[in-house]
């Protein structure tokens, strides 16, 4: 005859353990999933920004013109052609208005602000959901360790009520309890990894935008100097 600790699987770690505890699990499986779900949204979300990126400065010092580049910027969809385009359009107003001296210099600032403007929603597009990445990798040991408390309070109440501390008895109420903290650990380490991964992706992201931004004022500023 198998004993209690031969047949413990994790179903029945589950399917046998406290509703408090099942809770937690429940909670803690959501967690796991939902910060999965979020990594590889941003795994591949990265990835194209930095693919669209190569494209944009590929085309920005192929030596095409800044007009040509503006015909080509129309509702661009990657981060930096949306940038440029920031750009773009309030070079073309001042292209259309004609610029000397100390317009000249004050559309630059309009232009340097507009592309700050648009960097910055640009980098909270690009972090969306990576909070909670963070929520899930900061919490989910303690939720787990709730769990795992209430578990062994309950498997030591049990011990009481049948006055026995044989494994038989003892070893299934503390496998559920440590099981929380194991399901803890498996959706915090996995978030806390994605998170710090994505978080120095978005830093490098926001220095090639300002980079980019400075180069574009740049080249802006010496236009103006040819015209004048």
């Amino acid at each position: 005859m198998e004993s209690g600790a031969e047949q413990i699987t994790i179903w029945t770690l589950f399917f046998e353990a406290d509703p408090v505890v099942k809770g937690v699990m429940l909670i803690l499986a959501v967690a796991s999933v939902w910060s999965w779900a979020i990594a590889v949204d941003k795994w591949l979300h990265f990835g194209e920004l930095d693919k669209n990126a190569r494209k944009f400065e590929r085309e920005f010092w192929s030596g095409r013109s800044l007009e040509e580049l503006d015909d080509r910027s129309e509702r661009p969809r990657d981060a930096m052609g949306r940038v440029f385009a920031a750009a773009a359009r309030e070079w073309r107003e001042a292209r259309r208005a004609g610029l000397s001296g100390e317009g000249a210099q004050m559309m630059l600032d309009r232009v340097d602000r507009l592309m700050q403007a648009q960097i910055a929603r640009e980098m909270s597009r690009a972090s969306r959901h990576l909070g909670v990445l963070a929520t899930v990798g900061a919490s989910a040991p303690f939720i787990g360790l709730f769990g795992t408390v209430w578990g062994i309070m309950n498997a030591f109440t049990n011990i009481a009520a049948q006055q026995q501390t044989n494994l038989a008895v003892v070893a299934p109420g503390i496998a559920e309890a440590l099981f929380a903290t194991a399901l803890g650990l498996v959706a915090a380490i996995p978030a806390v990894i994605f998170y710090n991964k994505f978080t120095g992706d978005l830093d490098r992201l926001g220095d090639r935008l300002d980079t980019f931004s400075d180069e574009v004022a740049a080249r802006l500023s010496r236009r103006l100097s040819e015209r004048s």
